[in-house]
């Protein structure tokens, strides 16, 4: 055998497992994407028995509930980017998060077993939500880092692969938690 044919078997199978493995990263950001879509869908389901559990309590905070909603439908809408589901995701846990806070100002709704349900149930589900967006996150960042870096950047821009957008916490959950303002 001479010494081009070598080289370019061995070039070909260097761009063989390029290949194969850019599109192992993409397929594993995409099956971890469907993980963390199955589990936001579970978040969407419960929000309906939450929202009619509370909403004869709390007339006050009626724009929020309003808000969580909308926001369920506009994320069961079909064929939505992935970009969109992480951004509405983020607008769903801060508003969730303020139902819940709002829920303790109200004794005999915090009493309720099926809002203590609801609220066990939903913390549960925000438990795999946070389990599958790291999970997603890792990928992603594998992903990312790939089609950056050389040589597989190079196959990567061939193949049209552009970066997957991250999960990432909302600013408003960044702040410091005042406990005294727990205890008001």
């Amino acid at each position: 055998m001479s010494t081009p044919l070598i080289i370019l078997i061995v070039v070909a199978i260097i761009l063989v497992l390029m290949y194969n493995s850019l599109v192992a990263k993409k397929n594993q950001v995409e099956n971890i994407f469907a993980s963390v879509d199955t589990v936001l869908k579970k978040r969407y389901d419960l929000i309906p028995n939450l929202v009619a559990s509370v909403s004869k309590y709390m007339e006050h905070e009626k724009s929020l509930l309003e808000e969580v909603t909308k926001l369920r439908a506009e994320a069961n809408k079909p064929n939505i980017s992935d970009e969109h589901k992480i951004n509405l995701d983020a607008k769903m846990s801060s508003a969730l998060g303020s139902i819940m806070i709002a829920v303790e100002n109200y004794p005999d709704l915090k009493a309720n077993e099926n809002v203590m349900h609801l609220q066990h149930s939903l913390n549960e589900v925000e438990e795999q939500i946070s389990a599958a967006r790291r999970s997603y996150n890792q990928a992603v960042t594998d992903y990312n880092n790939a089609i950056e870096m050389i040589p597989t950047n190079i196959m990567a821009n061939f193949m049209s692969y552009r970066r997957k957008q991250v999960f990432e916490i909302v600013e408003s959950e960044r702040k410091n938690v005042n406990v005294k303002e727990l205890f008001n």
